[in-house]
């Protein structure tokens, strides 16, 4: 049974305690704040690599021409983009995301690339995604758990609304495996918030991905998470030693019966 949360419960918001009530608002104000050079951003933290990570976990979704995904914490509509030329024009993509600064700059992505066609939008919060169950094949989430607030609920959230054999797909900064390539890892991303301030004229806000990065479960808590949410088959893929790491949980095939959230 989910615990109704008390006005004064706090979570972490980085490596600061914030009223559980606060936290989505000060992670809106985040993304709203960096919206418009994000991917830029992206490209300068993961010197391009991100793109490549993100081919392999499409590969890894296993869409096939028909099928439906949700894209979660979709923002500027990278995943929807690349899962759209999978799902083909008789599939359907819907790229969500809770911060409407982030799902306009996918959105206006998406019209331009002449793309819209089958990937429609929706302002969502994780924790209780409005979608009736059993309703997706592929469900991903990449790069936004770690700012969700509540992820148990999260993850029950998705069992739900994925159809029996469907799959979660967890694409998140991890835990790297071997100690120097960690420590080497602490180093770079120190001066994130540097080159944030330079590009978006906003450290802040890079300061607390760093800090989000390092609260974030490590990759055996995340499988367990995954697996107590009611999927089966959990597994992880470490890439680049472990400093991203790709999880995917399959929705038991025997029952339709979702989680309670």
């Amino acid at each position: 049974m989910t615990k109704i949360p008390d006005q004064n419960d706090t979570t972490h918001f980085g490596y600061e305690q914030v009223l559980v009530a606060e936290k989505a608002a000060r992670v809106g104000q985040v993304f709203r704040s960096v919206a418009q050079r994000y991917d830029i951003m992206n490209d300068v933290m993961s010197l391009g690599t991100h793109r490549l990570i993100k081919r392999f976990t499409v590969q890894m979704s296993g869409l096939r021409p028909g099928q439906k995904v949700l894209d979660l914490a979709g923002g500027t509509g990278d995943f929807s983009m690349r899962f759209a030329a999978e799902v083909g024009d008789s599939g359907q993509v819907v790229l969500a995301d809770i911060n409407e600064a982030m799902l306009q700059v996918g959105r206006d992505r998406i019209i331009d690339k002449g793309l819209s066609n089958n990937i429609s939008i929706a302002q969502v919060n994780a924790e209780s995604l409005p979608f009736p169950d059993n309703t997706f094949d592929c469900i991903c989430i990449a790069y936004g758990l770690r700012n969700v607030t509540d992820k148990d609920v999260a993850l029950r959230s998705m069992q739900r609304a994925l159809k029996p054999g469907g799959r979660v797909l967890v694409l998140e900064f991890s835990k790297p495996v071997n100690e120097f390539v960690g420590k080497a890892y602490d180093v770079y991303s120190q001066l994130w918030p540097i080159a944030g301030k330079l590009i978006t004229g906003d450290a802040d806000s890079y300061r607390y991905l760093v800090q989000s990065i390092r609260m974030h479960p490590d990759q055996d808590t995340l499988l367990q998470m995954m697996s107590n949410a009611g999927l089966e088959q959990c597994s992880y893929q470490n890439v680049m030693n472990g400093i991203c790491a790709i999880h995917i949980g399959i929705k038991p095939q025997k029952s339709a019966q979702a989680m309670p959230e």
